[in-house]
């Protein structure tokens, strides 16, 4: 469908959002803060705790890969296109369809048993253990001296 160039990218946007303060996502992120995974990664005393937003998902949308370290999440959705309401067909729809994913480094000694992930209310938990010190042996060493 062709819309005219005054409605520019969306066909109902709001006209006075150019007015209003910046928004601090798009400020940060650009025009498509919309489809980033929003993550909040906390630190507590044995790891971290990793939030991150996917509103509209289901569990089964979602996918976790380790690989070589790196954490991987993955969030695929879609839409069937021929979907009509009992008037005809939709002249607009402002759902998203598409897939998202995000890595992160989270170190070899990470195996997939440490990672117990959790999803509530369009938020995926999970717990990332800290790579334990190794104890530093104290020795010493002592060099021989000629003569």
């Amino acid at each position: 469908m062709l819309t005219p160039s005054i409605f520019r990218e969306n066909l109902f946007d709001n006209f006075f959002e150019d007015f209003a303060f910046p928004d601090v996502n798009k400020v940060l992120y650009g025009k498509h803060a919309g489809n980033l995974m929003k993550t909040d990664v906390k630190e507590v005393e044995d790891g971290y705790v990793v939030d991150i937003d996917l509103p509209g998902f289901r569990k089964d949308d979602i996918k976790m890969q380790l690989e070589n370290g790196y954490l991987t999440v993955s969030a695929a959705k879609g839409l069937d296109k021929d979907e009509k309401n009992e008037e005809g067909s939709y002249v607009r729809r402002e759902r998203y369809s598409g897939s998202m994913s995000r890595s992160f480094y989270v170190g070899a000694h990470v195996t997939e048993e440490d990672i117990h992930p959790k999803y509530e209310n369009g938020i995926l938990t999970f717990h990332i253990p800290k790579e334990e010190k190794k104890a530093l042996e104290e020795k010493q060493h002592y060099i021989a001296i000629e003569g």
